[in-house]
């Protein structure tokens, strides 16, 4: 390896981010998923389709999914855009879809703060416009955490986040 391409930085040029709402995405549905314990490691096999299982998970759900519609998403955009102005990470992209968001921020910390801070300010938001119930879960447990160390990862994430996702929604 040479020196330019060794990168001698604490944090990451940035993260891509990806959280999905509750109750969108279950373990053993056909679109497979990641284990939390044990198995979830870069590259690792996916839990593959098994109906029962994914009935399990959909009869063990306390409350309903939740399916992000144009007002909805307008304020979670914010959420999240406020969340990086009022502690200074830097966002370079940034989709709100109708059962996940992906993000792509540069911060001076762990990626699951950040994570959790955009996830917690969008929460409180969404309940201050009355549109989720105070029992309501909005989003689902964890959630995708990349470190994106060379400008060549940054800009392959930035596309697709703005490019990558399907059909446009309608604005907010």
């Amino acid at each position: 390896m040479t020196d330019h391409e060794w990168d001698e930085n604490d944090f990451p040029l940035a993260y891509f981010i990806t959280f999905r709402t509750h109750g969108t995405w279950l373990h053993g549905d056909q679109r497979k998923s990641v284990e939390r314990h044990g198995r979830n490691l870069y590259n690792s096999p996916r839990i593959p389709l098994d109906p029962l299982f994914s009935e399990l998970m959909n009869r063990n759900m306390t409350t309903e999914p939740v399916v992000l519609d144009s007002k909805m998403r307008g304020i979670v955009d914010l959420a999240i855009r406020n969340v990086c102005d009022h502690r200074n990470y830097l966002l370079s992209a940034l989709h709100v879809r109708t059962n996940h968001a992906h993000v792509v921020a540069s911060a001076a910390c762990h990626p699951k703060t950040v994570m959790n801070a955009f996830k917690a300010n969008a929460t409180r938001e969404l309940r201050e416009a009355g549109l989720v119930g105070d029992g309501q879960k909005v989003w689902s447990r964890g959630g995708s955490t990349r470190y994106l160390w060379r400008q060549e990862s940054v800009e392959r994430a930035i596309h697709y986040t703005l490019h990558g996702q399907g059909d446009d929604l309608p604005d907010f």
